[in-house]
């Protein structure tokens, strides 16, 4: 089983708590790399945490929430090996990881409602890597 790293800053806190009663009903198991309050943090500290621990091993997963999406994931994907995909509909989670094995989703709690982040969250854990002519394109990232 794959390990799920998660983590948010203050303005992604609370969709981060909802994405862990999603996990925890779903059974998936999952770390929690902070914050632990709603109370102002700088998103760069905790994309960090998550990207280190998704890059020590090709199975490990992470889900990172800020207000857009968008700091998370320009942090995350300064990390070797981290390729996290920003996430707004369906389709952009199943091709991130259909075509782009994307290791990371970003979601912007500003800008996604609930139901939206959940399935998004569902698809990019039950959707593999398509692989074939998708590899030698990630391999040149």
């Amino acid at each position: 089983m794959k390990k799920i790293f998660i983590s948010s800053d203050h303005a992604g806190f609370k969709l981060k708590e909802t994405i862990k009663m999603y996990l925890e009903r779903k059974k998936y198991k999952y770390f929690d790399l902070g914050p632990e309050n709603d109370n102002s943090v700088d998103y760069p500290d905790f994309a960090h945490k998550v990207a280190k621990k998704v890059k020590l091993n090709k199975n490990n997963v992470g889900i990172l929430v800020c207000g857009s999406g968008t700091g998370m994931n320009i942090t995350a994907n300064k990390h070797k090996n981290v390729r996290a995909a920003q996430c707004f509909n369906l389709k952009s989670t199943k091709l991130s990881r259909l075509h782009n094995d994307a290791n990371i989703i970003t979601l912007g709690s500003r800008l996604l409602n609930k139901k939206n982040a959940l399935n998004f969250v569902n698809v990019f854990l039950n959707t593999k890597f398509e692989g074939g002519r998708h590899l030698k394109r990630v391999k040149k990232i």
